[in-house]
């Protein structure tokens, strides 16, 4: 809903958009995937529209198929209890349907487990056996009880949910409409992509090749990950190499192993477990390059160990910038990719540039591509006429300046003039 100068605005300029204004979020570049839901929320009291009251209407449709499959369920379960029961067991009166016309079965007949099966539920539950057993009739009876309370519950939070959604939604001030759009995004592996051990041995992929490039063991087995072994001294973190050692034995053997923090296998020990799985004791074995199918020069630790994908995917990280938002105040571009942001040029990148003397660039740095905005507009117009001179103008960021001396009161201001200030003499006190 428009705010009441924007009322104003369209009442004097003669904007015939209502009073109703699209603030609908755009889907950001970069975004792929398949869209799974589409959901609607309209304000109590407001009409909806035909795509709202279609989705309505399947997800009633659907809502109603849960209840009758939950109950068919139920049914079921107590039908299997109540055949137990009555199996080989007499009929007392006739059967008739639901109506009361049509005679399903004779008085006497035996029911047998046959019969039961393909009787419906609601058949079984008006049966009436001969018996003098008076529990087995209670607890038939208490049975239908329960089963009926239990469909009873299910019926009424399908009628809260049925009334909930017919109802209306509860929405922030101001909202008419909320449309929620689910997409749903597959990622696979790529370079780039965060992933860690249990040891904090964490690191992002840096390359990955065909199953038949990657290096073989000596009966052909590819390994799948190649880790890099000067991640291991400087950091300490020994234990993934033990986790390597005792996962080759758990896998050969097909065995699990737990290792407590402060109780866990001994060196002997995986030695041992490496011994008995037929495998050399020292978890090394000769690997083969599998582009040039040479052995390499020394051999390899081979092993098993669990690494996980964290959710620092590279897709959600790679992020470019030509033209985007810019600061309100400071008329500079705005940081990081939520806001389509640009890379900070730092005071260590400015010297750098300094350092090699690059002047122009380091100034189109910090006016145009910044916030000169006249600066900015000049060098547009100078693309479009294929003209490539460029005049640097004033930077926001000293207007910005200016306005906190101002509020200071401070009164700055910047004068152009010609001919040189006269000098005045400043007087110099002696001391007596």
């Amino acid at each position: 809903q428009l705010t009441p100068e924007e009322k104003l605005l369209r009442a004097i300029f003669g904007e015939k958009a209502g009073d109703v204004r699209d603030a609908s979020l755009i889907c950001p570049p970069g975004i792929e995937g398949i869209i799974v839901g589409v959901k609607i929320f309209s304000r109590k009291g407001i009409e909806k529209d035909d795509r709202a009251k279609a989705i309505e209407q399947d997800e009633l449709d659907m809502m109603e198929k849960n209840l009758q499959d939950e109950i068919r369920i139920l049914h079921d379960e107590v039908k299997k209890r109540v055949i137990m029961m009555l199996k080989g067991q007499q009929l007392r009166s006739d059967l008739f349907d639901e109506y009361g016309r049509e005679r399903l079965l004779k008085k006497g007949t035996d029911l047998t487990l046959e019969l039961l099966q393909e009787m419906p539920y609601d058949a079984m539950v008006r049966l009436k056996i001969s018996t003098d057993d008076t529990g087995l009739e209670d607890d038939l009876k208490d049975l239908e009880d329960r089963t009926e309370r239990q469909v009873e519950v299910i019926r009424n939070l399908f009628e809260e949910k049925k009334e909930k959604i017919r109802r209306g939604d509860e929405l922030p001030p101001g909202v008419i409409k909320l449309v929620k759009v689910y997409v749903a995004m597959k990622r696979k592996l790529s370079v780039g992509d965060k992933m860690a051990g249990r040891h904090g041995n964490k690191g992002v992929i840096a390359r990955i090749l065909p199953e038949e490039d990657m290096p073989h063991l000596p009966d052909g087995t590819p390994v799948e990950i190649v880790l890099n072994p000067l991640g291991v001294p400087s950091r300490m973190n020994v234990g993934q190499i033990l986790e390597t050692h005792l996962g080759w034995a758990a896998h050969a053997l097909g065995l699990y192993f737990a290792t407590p923090v402060f109780d866990g296998a001994t060196e002997l020990e995986i030695k041992n477990w490496l011994d008995r799985a037929g495998l050399p004791k020292g978890g090394k074995t000769p690997l083969f390059d599998g582009m040039t199918g040479e052995v390499f020069e020394q051999d390899v630790t081979v092993g098993y160990i669990y690494m996980l994908k964290l959710s620092h995917l590279v897709d959600d990280k790679i992020h470019a910038r030509s033209i985007g938002p810019y600061s309100l105040i400071t008329q500079q571009p705005l940081g990081g990719k939520a806001q389509f942001g640009g890379q900070r040029f730092g005071e260590m990148e400015v010297w750098a540039l300094e350092a090699y003397g690059s002047a122009h660039i380091l100034q189109e740095l910090l006016t145009a591509k910044s916030d000169d905005v006249t600066g900015r507009a000049k060098i547009y117009e100078a693309i479009v006429k294929g003209d490539a001179s460029f005049t640097a103008g004033l930077p926001e960021s000293f207007n910005v300046l200016i306005r906190e001396l101002q509020s200071l009161c401070l009164d700055v201001e910047l004068m152009k003039t010609k001919k040189k200030p006269d000098v005045v003499p400043v007087p110099v006190l002696e001391e007596v």
